[in-house]
């Protein structure tokens, strides 16, 4: 079975950055679109960026210009970014297929302080 392991998160200050990975347990980082998720408290789950497998990347209007998703298919690793972070980046966040779930890992969970 695929497993998911995020990891990088943590205690940022506003304005600060951190740099999120993805790790899976199988070589499909290279065949299926790949999105970040994230989920703060109280809230649904939301997709904050995507890459396609041909290397196409989309993001939500909230974290354009400040994330920046990306993938190493040798390592079956996808990546995200985050520059400019602001209180409300505040959640856990999960990586996951963009379409067709797989289950999903423990997440990482980012803290930004104003």
């Amino acid at each position: 079975q695929v497993q998911l392991v995020e990891s990088g998160g943590g205690l940022v200050q506003a304005g600060g950055s951190l740099r999120l990975s993805c790790a899976t347990s199988r070589s499909f980082v290279s065949i299926y679109a790949m999105g970040w998720y994230r989920q703060a408290p109280g809230k649904q789950r939301e997709l904050v960026a995507a890459i396609t497998s041909t290397g196409s990347t989309n993001y939500s209007d909230s974290v354009k210009g400040r994330f920046t998703i990306s993938r190493d298919n040798a390592k079956n690793t996808v990546y995200l970014q985050m520059n400019s972070l602001k209180p409300e980046d505040t959640a856990v966040y999960y990586c996951n297929k963009l379409h067709g779930y797989i289950p999903w890992g423990q997440g990482t969970q980012v803290t930004v302080s104003s």
